[in-house]
């Protein structure tokens, strides 16, 4: 059974999916998972592939959603993304991160896309 946290994560990527659809985004895969993690979701704006993290909160108690992607996430996230692209034999496609928050509000969720959010010279 998930848990309360996990059912709020799993609500603000289907949040953030259909805004990013509703954007132009062509969704190809959500909760892509390797042994270094998960890519919340992948899709192609364009044909740039992106590679969306989701941030979803309920107001700014624990801080701004997107600065929860230190470092250290970022360069996760990167890694993820290799392997995603070795797995699904892509090659080296034109790339980017991007950052989705989503912020449950009483009047509704409020939804931020950060595109180009970080590159992969946080592996340096």
């Amino acid at each position: 059974m998930p848990s309360e946290a996990g059912v709020f994560g799993a609500h603000g990527e289907a949040i953030a999916s259909t805004v990013l659809a509703k954007r132009g985004y062509r969704i190809v895969e959500r909760n892509f998972r390797s042994r270094w993690g998960e890519l919340d979701v992948v899709a192609y704006d364009g044909t740039t592939l992106v590679f969306v993290e989701v941030k979803a909160r309920r107001g700014a108690r624990f801080g701004e959603p997107a600065y929860a992607v230190d470092r250290r996430k970022q360069r996760r996230l990167v890694r993820l993304a290799q392997q995603y692209l070795v797995r699904r034999k892509l090659g080296e496609p034109l790339c980017r991160f991007d950052i989705v928050v989503v912020d449950e509000r009483p009047g509704g969720p409020w939804v931020e896309i950060i595109a180009n959010a970080f590159d992969a010279s946080c592996l340096e």
